[in-house]
C-alpha cells in the first residue's frame, strides 16, 4: 500500500528555542515518529543480513566474519567500521597472516 507524504505546515518548521519549548510537545510529531518506529519495526527492515545479498549459500566462515562484524557493529555503535577495526575482528577470530616461506623469498632474488 503507497501512503502519500503528510505536507507540514511552515508554522511548524520554524525553530524554537529550548528554553520556550520547556512542557510543550508536538504530539502530532511525536505521533508521527511513533507511527514510522513501529512501520520499521514491523518491516523487519532492519535485518543482520543485507536482503539484496540472502540468496547466497554462504560457508561457515562467511557465516562466522558476518555475524563477528555485525557484534561489533552492535557494540560500539558505529554503522560502518574502519578497516583497522575489521581487522581488529578478524584477528580475534584467529586470523593471522602467514609468514612467507623462505624458499618462496629466495627464488625473488
Amino acid at each position: 500500500m503507497i501512503q502519500t507524504p503528510i505536507a507540514v505546515p511552515p508554522e511548524a518548521e520554524t525553530v524554537v528555542p529550548l528554553e520556550e519549548t520547556e512542557g510543550w510537545v508536538n504530539r502530532r510529531a511525536s505521533r508521527l515518529a511513533h507511527r514510522a518506529a513501529q512501520a520499521r519495526k514491523g518491516s523487519g527492515r532492519r535485518r543482520m543480513v543485507d536482503p539484496a545479498t540472502c540468496d547466497r549459500d554462504y560457508s561457515s566462515a562467511e557465516m562466522e566474519f558476518m555475524l563477528a562484524i555485525q557484534e561489533y557493529k552492535k557494540s560500539t555503535g558505529q554503522m560502518f567500521p574502519t578497516w583497522r577495526e575489521v581487522l581488529v575482528v578478524v584477528q580475534k577470530l584467529g586470523y593471522q597472516k602467514m609468514e612467507q616461506a623462505t624458499s618462496a623469498s629466495s627464488r625473488a632474488d
